[in-house]
């Protein structure tokens, strides 16, 4: 698969923040990119470097969740040869990397405060300093970052430099989530879908079928537009049939009734039901011989859905903790054995 540059999506909340990119990328300022993972904030990032007038110039991203603090402040400004142990010789930072063009700062809620204080700096005045070093150095930079923090909240708690955000905020563009993106399900699933049936060597794309476009419309997708692809492309690779409409997603490739014992937490009681209450008893363990184990499994994990769910009077929440499962789990496999009427 090829690296993703385009915009697939015609709802009119991702049309705006597209926009509002597209009129931010000609002016010569800096730009934050807010939003959930995987709603594709290097992809409007890079936008707004290829619609600048810095478009022919370098293009330089750096991931600050990647970086251990004690490295960070060298990553971006450089260090002199024997500034700390290991720096056997001069290196120039990302700073100067991307002189006369755009530097895209990932995960910048990250940063430590004695980064911060080193960025606003080359921000404010266009100087960035080595490490080791005591003589400033002019660069020309565009900075373009991205966080999926409210940073005014880091403000407030004192973990986010307030002049620096003043600094940085001069355009402001939120992303807004999958499942706020209305009728773009569909329109990415397709899409993801055709792309991935090629790879495939389908001759012909079959489509989704009504339970699985049900699905993907009753799903929260908390990883955006990175899971929904996921999600697609395992489909079609699982699916046999390539004549038929593919009607089948799973969500979460670790759901197994055989995944690790240890791993999940154990089923917590409800003090406030009656102890003798037969309702609240834990689910039995099939006893006697089986002669289909899947349909024995799945009995039992049916069983121990629906009595987790009455004792946590229907809150899918509540039975989700109490289970040690996620949300999507939980509606996954409330789903899945019906039980979600």
């Amino acid at each position: 698969m090829e690296r993703e540059t385009q915009f697939i999506g015609q709802s009119a909340t991702f049309q705006d923040a597209v926009e509002r990119a597209s009129l931010a990328a000609s002016l010569d300022r800096p730009v934050l990119v807010i939003g959930e993972r995987g709603t594709g904030k290097e992809l409007i990032a890079e936008r707004l470097h290829r619609l600048s007038t810095r478009w022919d110039r370098p293009y330089v991203i750096m991931n600050c969740a990647a970086m251990p603090e004690t490295l960070i402040e060298s990553e971006l400004f450089g260090h002199e040869a024997g500034a700390f142990t290991g720096a056997t010789r001069t290196r120039a930072g990302r700073f100067e990397e991307a002189d006369g063009g755009t530097l895209f700062l990932d995960e910048l809620a990250t940063m430590s405060m004695g980064a911060q204080e080193r960025l606003l700096r080359a921000v404010e005045y266009g100087e960035i300093t080595r490490v080791g070093s005591s003589r400033p150095i002019r660069v020309d930079v565009r900075i373009v970052a991205a966080t999926n923090e409210h940073l005014p909240a880091l403000v407030d708690d004192n973990r986010f430099r307030a002049d620096l955000l003043d600094r940085l905020s001069f355009e402001v563009i939120t992303l807004p989530p999958l499942r706020a993106r209305e009728g773009d399900i569909e329109v990415l699933a397709t899409y993801f879908g055709q792309r991935m049936a090629a790879v495939l060597g389908w001759e012909e794309w079959p489509g989704f079928g009504p339970r699985a476009l049900a699905a993907m419309e009753g799903h929260d997708w908390p990883g955006n537009v990175r899971e929904l692809r996921n999600v697609i492309e395992r489909a079609i690779y699982r699916w046999a049939d390539p004549e038929k409409p593919v009607d089948a997603l799973s969500f979460d490739p670790f759901a197994s009734p055989w995944q690790p014992v240890s791993r999940m937490t154990p089923v917590r009681a409800d003090t406030s039901a009656p102890a003798n209450d037969a309702a609240h008893a834990p689910a039995a363990a099939p006893s006697g011989p089986v002669s289909d184990m899947r349909a024995a499994v799945d009995a039992y994990e049916r069983q121990i859905l629906s009595d987790t769910m009455a004792r946590c009077r229907f809150n899918q929440k509540v039975a989700a903790e109490a289970l040690g499962l996620s949300y999507d789990q939980i509606r996954h496999a409330l789903k899945k054995h019906g039980l979600n009427q």
